[in-house]
């Protein structure tokens, strides 16, 4: 069982998204705040709060480009200037923080220098079938966004704000990167229970063996 405390209302985290917290509870990476993790192979976000309580998960649209870092000079560049292999959602730690964006909305930056927000989902484009995509039952369709990290709208305004309510960590797990590249300093933790479990089991097959 993993250190955080989850919420019955939300479904469980993946095995990978469920190890970086406990990591980042055991560590204290998250320097007392808020974190997020948003595991890119579920397309999924997960919220919690500073204590490790999973105040709520939800499905997420991610950068229709498959990979794990930005291409430099990208956060500057007009959308229709972004090439299409160009939109990624870079992968690491992040230290996001809310401030203005286009059209005077206010979003969560998680990486301000490559224009990378999470926010509520953009509907404007009908053809992008975004509400769609969130809606559907796999992530396989989810990667349609120029990089940015989009949430149900009631998502964002139910469990993002509340939690988040001013600075935060929001960890990206990567696409294709190790995850210790990714996420420096990163280890898988040790249960002592599952040692204990595990030595006695070779225990109990040795004495078989005699």
């Amino acid at each position: 069982m993993g250190f955080f405390e989850p919420s019955e209302e939300t479904s469980g985290p993946s095995k990978t998204a469920s190890q970086v917290a406990d990591w980042v509870l055991e560590t204290g990476d998250n320097a007392g705040l808020p974190f997020a993790v948003v595991d890119k192979a579920s397309a999924q976000v997960l919220v919690f709060d500073a204590q490790g309580r999973l105040k709520g998960s939800a499905p997420a649209l991610l950068g229709s480009a498959v990979g794990d870092h930005s291409v430099p000079g990208v956060g500057d560049r007009p959308l229709a200037e972004i090439a299409p292999e160009d939109r990624t959602t870079p992968a690491g730690r992040f230290v996001a923080r809310y401030g203005p964006a286009t059209g005077g909305k206010r979003v969560l930056w998680v990486d301000y220098e490559t224009s990378v927000s999470l926010h509520p989902v953009l509907s404007t484009d009908r053809e992008e079938r975004r509400l769609e995509r969130l809606a559907s039952a796999t992530p396989q369709d989810n990667r349609i966004t120029y990089g940015c990290i989009n949430v149900p709208a009631d998502f964002y305004k139910k469990v993002v704000r509340p939690t988040f309510k001013g600075s935060g960590v929001v960890y990206v797990l990567p696409d294709s990167t190790p995850l210790r590249q990714a996420l420096p300093g990163f280890k898988p933790l040790v249960r002592k229970a599952s040692v204990d479990q595990d030595e006695t089991a070779d225990s109990k097959r040795k004495k078989r063996r005699r």
